[in-house]
Protein backbone atom coordinates (compact mmCIF):
# COMPACT_ATOMS: atom_id res chain seq x y z
CA UNK A 1 0.00 0.00 0.00
CA UNK A 2 1.47 3.34 -1.03
CA UNK A 3 0.47 6.70 0.49
CA UNK A 4 -1.69 7.44 -2.57
CA UNK A 5 -3.32 4.03 -2.97
CA UNK A 6 -6.82 3.56 -1.59
CA UNK A 7 -7.28 1.87 1.75
CA UNK A 8 -9.45 -1.14 1.10
CA UNK A 9 -10.93 -3.84 3.30
CA UNK A 10 -10.25 -6.05 5.09
CA UNK A 11 -8.91 -3.50 7.56
CA UNK A 12 -6.01 -3.85 9.97
CA UNK A 13 -5.44 -1.65 13.00
CA UNK A 14 -3.07 0.46 10.90
CA UNK A 15 -5.40 0.86 7.90
CA UNK A 16 -8.52 1.45 10.01
CA UNK A 17 -6.67 4.13 11.99
CA UNK A 18 -5.50 5.78 8.76
CA UNK A 19 -9.03 5.62 7.30
CA UNK A 20 -10.43 7.41 10.38
CA UNK A 21 -7.73 10.09 10.23
CA UNK A 22 -8.36 10.64 6.53
CA UNK A 23 -12.08 11.08 7.24
CA UNK A 24 -11.35 13.55 10.04
CA UNK A 25 -9.04 15.55 7.77
CA UNK A 26 -11.56 15.63 4.93
CA UNK A 27 -14.47 16.71 7.15
CA UNK A 28 -12.35 19.41 8.77
CA UNK A 29 -11.70 20.83 5.30
CA UNK A 30 -15.44 21.65 5.15
CA UNK A 31 -15.28 20.95 1.42
CA UNK A 32 -18.36 18.93 0.34
CA UNK A 33 -16.71 17.95 -2.95
CA UNK A 34 -13.66 16.51 -1.17
CA UNK A 35 -15.70 14.74 1.49
CA UNK A 36 -18.10 13.18 -1.04
CA UNK A 37 -15.23 11.45 -2.88
CA UNK A 38 -14.84 9.02 0.05
CA UNK A 39 -18.37 7.68 -0.51
CA UNK A 40 -19.62 5.33 -3.20
CA UNK A 41 -21.84 6.95 -5.85
CA UNK A 42 -24.88 5.19 -4.32
CA UNK A 43 -23.82 5.56 -0.67
CA UNK A 44 -26.62 5.43 1.90
CA UNK A 45 -26.61 7.61 5.01
CA UNK A 46 -28.64 7.98 8.13
CA UNK A 47 -27.60 11.19 9.84
CA UNK A 48 -29.78 11.97 12.84
CA UNK A 49 -33.25 11.94 11.25
CA UNK A 50 -32.13 12.48 7.65
CA UNK A 51 -31.78 9.69 5.14
CA UNK A 52 -29.57 10.37 2.14
CA UNK A 53 -28.58 8.43 -0.95
CA UNK A 54 -25.77 9.22 -3.34
CA UNK A 55 -23.04 11.81 -3.60
CA UNK A 56 -25.29 14.64 -4.80
CA UNK A 57 -27.51 14.36 -1.71
CA UNK A 58 -24.41 14.07 0.51
CA UNK A 59 -22.89 17.23 -0.98
CA UNK A 60 -26.17 19.15 -0.59
CA UNK A 61 -26.45 17.98 3.02
CA UNK A 62 -22.88 19.07 3.81
CA UNK A 63 -23.40 22.50 2.26
CA UNK A 64 -26.50 22.99 4.48
CA UNK A 65 -24.66 21.65 7.52
CA UNK A 66 -21.66 23.94 7.23
CA UNK A 67 -23.79 26.97 6.41
CA UNK A 68 -25.42 26.46 9.83
CA UNK A 69 -22.55 24.94 11.87
CA UNK A 70 -20.00 27.76 11.67
CA UNK A 71 -16.27 27.29 12.44
CA UNK A 72 -16.88 23.54 12.58
CA UNK A 73 -13.99 21.48 14.00
CA UNK A 74 -14.10 17.68 14.39
CA UNK A 75 -12.21 14.91 16.19
CA UNK A 76 -12.86 11.24 15.31
CA UNK A 77 -11.62 8.22 17.28
CA UNK A 78 -11.47 4.63 16.07
CA UNK A 79 -13.74 2.51 18.25
CA UNK A 80 -13.63 -0.86 16.48
CA UNK A 81 -13.14 -2.48 13.08
CA UNK A 82 -13.80 -5.81 11.40
CA UNK A 83 -13.47 -6.91 7.77
CA UNK A 84 -15.14 -4.06 5.80
CA UNK A 85 -16.62 -2.13 8.74
CA UNK A 86 -15.34 0.58 11.06
CA UNK A 87 -17.01 2.12 14.11
CA UNK A 88 -15.96 5.56 15.34
CA UNK A 89 -16.85 7.90 18.14
CA UNK A 90 -16.55 11.61 17.52
CA UNK A 91 -17.14 15.06 18.83
CA UNK A 92 -17.17 18.34 17.03
CA UNK A 93 -17.60 21.96 18.00
CA UNK A 94 -19.32 24.75 16.13
CA UNK A 95 -21.31 27.91 16.70
CA UNK A 96 -24.53 29.21 15.25
CA UNK A 97 -25.09 32.63 13.67
CA UNK A 98 -25.87 34.11 17.13
CA UNK A 99 -22.47 33.01 18.43
CA UNK A 100 -23.72 30.18 20.68
CA UNK A 101 -21.15 27.37 20.77
CA UNK A 102 -22.08 23.67 20.75
CA UNK A 103 -20.29 20.39 21.17
CA UNK A 104 -21.87 17.57 19.22
CA UNK A 105 -21.16 13.99 20.31
CA UNK A 106 -21.83 10.85 18.40
CA UNK A 107 -21.05 7.47 16.97
CA UNK A 108 -20.83 6.34 13.38
CA UNK A 109 -20.95 2.91 11.80
CA UNK A 110 -19.23 2.70 8.42
CA UNK A 111 -19.42 -0.04 5.79
CA UNK A 112 -17.08 -0.04 2.79
CA UNK A 113 -17.16 -1.57 -0.68
CA UNK A 114 -14.28 -3.50 -2.25
CA UNK A 115 -12.74 -0.26 -3.63
CA UNK A 116 -12.56 1.24 -0.12
CA UNK A 117 -15.44 3.69 -0.68
CA UNK A 118 -17.99 4.05 2.10
CA UNK A 119 -21.29 2.57 0.96
CA UNK A 120 -23.16 3.03 4.21
CA UNK A 121 -22.89 5.52 7.09
CA UNK A 122 -25.11 5.44 10.15
CA UNK A 123 -24.67 8.38 12.52
CA UNK A 124 -26.24 9.12 15.90
CA UNK A 125 -25.51 12.61 17.22
CA UNK A 126 -26.42 14.73 20.26
CA UNK A 127 -25.72 18.44 20.73
CA UNK A 128 -24.82 20.27 23.96
CA UNK A 129 -24.50 24.02 24.38
CA UNK A 130 -21.10 25.09 25.66
CA UNK A 131 -19.49 28.37 26.64
CA UNK A 132 -16.65 29.62 24.42
CA UNK A 133 -14.12 28.92 27.18
CA UNK A 134 -15.25 25.25 27.31
CA UNK A 135 -14.05 24.58 23.77
CA UNK A 136 -11.43 21.83 23.50
CA UNK A 137 -11.20 21.19 19.75
CA UNK A 138 -9.30 24.20 18.48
Amino acid sequence: MTPTSPIVPPFTLETATRKVQMAEDAWNSRDPERVALAYSPDSEWRNRTEFLRGRDEIKAFLRRKWAKELDYRLKKTLWAFRENRIAVSFEYEWHDERGQWYRSYGNELWEFDEAGLMRRRLASINDAEIAPDERRIL
